[in-house]
């Protein structure tokens, strides 16, 4: 994990469940970059469910569902993202799996 990285489990977590959903919110140079369209296209490609959205204030916002080495691997992926980006943190809270399907670049 990088420095200055801060990761929240959920409380009650069962430790036998197969998926998780991670919520992750990226800082630094990530819009206008294909942060969000490089995000999609590497959740398709590792199976992972979710969507991507950038957010008012420059960060980008992602959620990500699937088996927990997919999601863990797109969590690793958002600290470089797209080639254009320049990561300085990334925040992560692991929550309960919603039943998501498919994966969205939001507006």
């Amino acid at each position: 994990m990088a420095e200055g990285d801060s990761i929240t489990k959920a409380a009650g977590k069962s430790s036998d469940m197969a998926h998780t959903r991670a919520h992750v919110f990226v800082s630094g140079r990530v819009q206008g970059v294909y942060y969000r369209a490089t995000t999609r296209e590497r959740a398709q490609d590792q199976g992972v469910n979710g969507w991507v959205r950038n957010l008012d204030d420059g960060r980008v916002e992602a959620v990500f569902e699937g088996p927990d080495a997919d999601v863990e691997a797109m969590v690793e992926f958002c600290h470089e993202g797209s080639e254009r980006a320049n990561v300085t943190d990334v925040e992560v809270e692991f929550e309960e799996p919603e039943g998501i399907s498919g994966f969205e670049v939001r507006w």
